[in-house]
């Protein structure tokens, strides 16, 4: 018989979703408007306070529509995290223009104040700058944002994966002129596909909704002034974030008991370390990773492998960093340390995401416990 298989993170449904699908299908809202899509960007506006929001196809869609909203164009420079997804940098390249990668700090696998500042001196006027709540973690945005606005530099803000943590008392996604959230499946709410533009400003969301339904002028007629997306979230999907967001704090505090439980079970081993929280912040913990030692003979890969084989559980490499992807090759990047050596690189070589499922059992999470000790001979 197949071991059950442990995932990195699934979608949990609690019954609320069928329910508003249903009633989108029984009323005929299938299309990518409706009440659901309203209700559910009324929603996310109440719960995290940013003011107003625009429901889309994708947390890179958001991303695309914030760049294009600031008028991004050939050979703009764009200031981005380096340690993360690749969809937090490409609509920069959709727009035609330049990322330059800021490396992490080793305080919160975030985007580097430090490297931040030294990339101002070659570059003093980038169009933008996105930063990264790296698997949940809020960055440093007292620097961050200081610098930014020394600087005049909009900043938006890539909570894709940190919906719900917070950053002394505020949600992430609030504190940038825009904020992006993702609804992808294995997020800590799901809408199976779909994605978030917020902000406080209602001229930035309204101007979204239109570039996202096609740019299509307020004329009887189909007429387009200019170039638009088929980015719209469908009112069905709306309806699953819908039940989702009833859930979120649960899921929150679920992640928070699984990271917890990692590092109690590891602390007597000095070769481990997890992943790090910010003192000023309050994590969702989408994903609890650890890195080890560089002086230790185990790899990530010989953990990966111990857990897919003992226990048939899903892991994940920490994040490749940008400015080491082929694609990105020839971007300019910043490292943090001065000696020139990379942080993000460090954790990516070191590093790994654990199994941060909500559906884990306490027999799950023995089995996983207890295969990463003995990798390290305990």
């Amino acid at each position: 018989m197949a071991k059950k298989r442990i995932y990195l993170s699934s979608p949990t449904m609690h019954g609320e979703e069928q329910e508003l699908v249903r009633e989108a299908f029984d009323t005929n809202w299938v299309a990518p408007l409706g009440p659901h899509v309203n209700a559910f960007e009324k929603e996310i506006a109440e719960y995290t306070g940013c003011g107003h929001a625009a429901a889309l196809s994708a947390g890179t869609a958001a991303i695309h529509l914030a760049l294009r909203l600031l008028g991004i164009k050939q050979g703009d420079v764009v200031f981005v995290s380096d340690l993360t997804f690749s969809a937090s940098c490409n609509p920069i390249v959709y727009e035609n223009g330049t990322p330059v990668f800021i490396d992490a700090e080793p305080d919160t696998w975030n985007m580097s104040p430090e490297a931040l500042a030294r990339a101002y001196e070659k570059y003093p006027d980038p169009k933008a700058v996105i930063v990264v709540h790296l698997y949940g973690t809020p960055a440093k945005l007292d620097e961050i944002l200081a610098i930014c606005k020394a600087h005049g530099t909009p900043v938006i803000e890539d909570a894709a994966e940190s919906l719900g943590s917070t950053y002394k008392g505020r949600y992430t996604g609030t504190f940038g002129q825009y904020g992006i959230y993702s609804f992808n499946g294995n997020k800590i709410i799901t809408t199976s596909g779909g994605g978030m533009l917020v902000s406080a400003d209602e001229a930035v969301t309204r101007q979204a909704t239109f570039l996202a339904t096609q740019a299509r002028d307020p004329a009887r007629h189909y007429q387009h002034s200019q170039i638009g997306y088929n980015y719209r979230m469908s009112n069905v999907l709306a309806g699953i974030g819908r039940g989702q967001l009833l859930h979120l704090e649960e899921h929150k505090e679920a992640k928070k008991a699984i990271y917890q439980q990692y590092k109690t079970a590891f602390d007597d081993i000095p070769e481990i370390t997890m992943n790090p929280m910010n003192p000023d912040g309050d994590a969702n913990n989408w994903l609890s990773g650890m890195v080890i030692d560089r002086n230790c003979d185990v790899t990530p890969d010989r953990v990966m492998d111990a857990l897919d084989e003992a226990v048939n559980a899903e892991t994940r490499p920490v994040w490749k960093p940008m400015h080491l992807q082929p694609v990105f090759e020839a971007c300019d990047f910043f490292p943090h340390n001065e000696d020139g050596s990379s942080v993000g690189e460090y954790v990516f070589e070191r590093g790994l995401c654990l199994p941060s499922d909500i559906k884990n059992t306490p027999e799950d999470m023995e089995q996983i416990i207890r295969t990463v000790r003995a990798s390290f001979g305990r």
